[in-house]
């Protein structure tokens, strides 16, 4: 199956009966029904994937696996979470694969030791967002440098918050982990993400 990922976006109306409408018609191998999907969400999740796969063609080819293995698994899908949340989690899954076999990212041995309970660590909603801070190329160029340098685990609960507008509940059930998880990867990266940036306005080189 070839899928292209294009320009444009089309957003599915927020409405859980027309969602619910189409994956039935896809769990019957609707083609039509799968297309409407596809336009919805395609530029989302190869957004998603690009910051998670730096190479474009090898994000384009994993965002059209994404989308593959969802036609193909829709008679497994129970519909307990979101179609969103699941797609996200095809593409999460995917990106994991592809990065275990080319491992890199920072150590994250103080993750591990935080505790998981969800009032334990309380984010400050202060979005990562370049373009509403409407950086100049070089410091664009910085955040990405940050972003890369992230493993996956920090670089996605990031991208699934500050980009994608998840909800904590929504990233918990994407990644199958505890709410208090989620809020120390996204205070740790945005940490991580701030002293890139501050050490780049001070003129100095992040170590």
């Amino acid at each position: 199956m070839e899928l292209s990922i294009g320009t444009r976006a089309i957003r599915m109306k927020n409405d859980p009966a027309t969602e619910q409408a189409l994956i039935e018609r896809c769990r019957r191998q609707d083609g039509e029904a799968f297309s409407k999907i596809v336009d919805a969400y395609q530029n989302r999740v190869y957004g998603f994937v690009k910051r998670m796969v730096p190479n474009a063609e090898e994000a384009s080819d994993i965002a059209q696996e994404v989308f593959i293995r969802a036609y193909q698994s829709f008679g497994r899908f129970d519909a307990r979470s979101s179609l969103r949340t699941w797609l996200f989690r095809i593409a999460y899954n995917l990106c994991v694969d592809r990065s275990r076999r080319y491992k890199r990212g920072l150590d994250e041995t103080s993750i591990d030791v935080m505790g998981e309970d969800d009032a334990a660590f309380e984010v400050p909603d202060s979005r990562w967002d370049p373009q509403a801070l409407m950086l100049d190329d070089e410091l664009r160029a910085v955040v990405e440098r940050g972003l890369e340098e992230m493993s996956d685990k920090l670089r996605t609960v990031l991208l699934l918050h500050d980009k994608e507008d998840f909800a904590y509940e929504e990233i918990a059930q994407t990644l199958s982990l505890p709410i208090g998880t989620v809020k120390s990867r996204l205070f740790l990266a945005r940490a991580h993400l701030q002293k890139v940036v501050g050490v780049y306005l001070e003129g100095g080189v992040a170590r």
